[in-house]
């Protein structure tokens, strides 16, 4: 019994002694976590709208005067028709409206928003440089032809030049359009009052600027495009363009930079695909047997959960287990 005793105690005191070296452990850890939470929220905010903005504002006005008069440029320096000049133009109009689909799908689903404007940011200059240099080098142009009569139209190696920069500037554009206002809302919690208030004020001098530049663009830029020289006035939209990417940059130690949380048209399409495969499938009575997924339905739904509706119950049949084919009862669904 003494014996007993005696062992019992010594347990408890190399127990007292464990927990007694296990706390500053936890302490640490806790403390770790605390200077993590601390940076995150340290990260964001108002101070990182300033470089967003700048940058956007530099980058509408080099769009539109990249874009605003290139019609003028195709016709007078390249010699092209004015039907095959607009065809051009509006072309690359809409491939830079696709291409912001893909971009946005990028940003979501992998490499996040911060890292797809950078690298649209970098495309999109690599277009204007080349477009700038063809505009000051002769050998890229044909013949100047102030006639307008049996004009040597721009060789196919020509175009070519003109064909690349407009894919790049397109494909900029594509990954700067969708995901500049996203990012801006990122650094900002609009769940607290305050930040609400702040971030519609960011919002409402956001679009004011953006057409004020849009505004200059087409003043300024255009009026030396027409006046001064083709060069300078693409140059000049080039440079604006630097200084964009530059500002944007300068700030990434303030971002607050957000993991890619999926894109939606991937959703989409996982939905039409099970809506396919399980077109014969009979929808149950019992909405506990259909499929649910609480991390997937948390950021667009209130309360973590989607409620099934009686208007399109239908498209509920793609959470039903594939064993419920044809009237067939089995458990819940398993969402394939």
């Amino acid at each position: 019994m003494c014996t007993f005793k005696g062992t019992l105690a010594v347990t408890q005191t190399s127990n007292s002694k464990n927990l007694k070296k296990m706390e500053p452990v936890k302490e640490n850890k806790k403390g770790e976590e605390s200077m993590v939470m601390s940076k995150e929220k340290k990260l964001g905010g108002i101070k990182t709208l300033p470089f967003i903005l700048a940058n956007e504002i530099c980058d509408r006005f080099a769009a539109t005067g990249f874009f605003a008069n290139l019609i003028t440029y195709l016709t007078a320096q390249l010699n092209m028709p004015l039907a095959k000049a607009s065809n051009t133009v509006t072309n690359f109009a809409g491939l830079s409206s696709f291409t912001s689909i893909i971009g946005a799908l990028v940003a979501d689903s992998f490499a996040g928003r911060y890292s797809t404007i950078v690298m649209a940011l970098l495309i999109y200059e690599m277009g204007m440089i080349i477009i700038t240099i063809s505009a000051f080098l002769p050998q890229f142009r044909p013949p100047q032809c102030p006639t307008k009569v049996n004009c040597i139209e721009a060789s196919q190696s020509q175009l070519s030049v003109l064909y690349i920069s407009l894919i790049f500037t397109s494909i900029g554009l594509g990954g700067t359009r969708p995901c500049v206002v996203a990012f801006a809302a990122d650094q900002l919690d609009i769940l607290k009052s305050k930040q609400q208030a702040k971030s519609w004020n960011f919002f409402n001098w956001y679009y004011f600027l953006l057409s004020l530049a849009s505004l200059s663009a087409l003043t300024i830029v255009v009026y030396i495009q027409d006046k001064v020289s083709w060069g300078w006035g693409l140059g000049i939209p080039t440079i604006v363009m630097v200084i964009a990417f530059v500002v944007f940059l300068v700030g990434s130690p303030l971002y607050q930079k957000t993991k890619p949380e999926g894109s939606p048209f991937v959703r989409l399409a996982q939905v039409i695909v099970a809506a396919i495969k399980k077109r014969e499938v009979v929808v149950p009575v019992d909405d506990k047997l259909l499929y649910e997924n609480k991390d997937l339905d948390a950021g667009i739904s209130k309360d973590g959960r989607l409620v099934h509706t009686n208007q399109l119950r239908r498209g509920s049949i793609v959470g039903v287990s594939h064993g419920r084919r044809m009237g067939k009862r089995t458990g819940g669904g398993d969402g394939n």
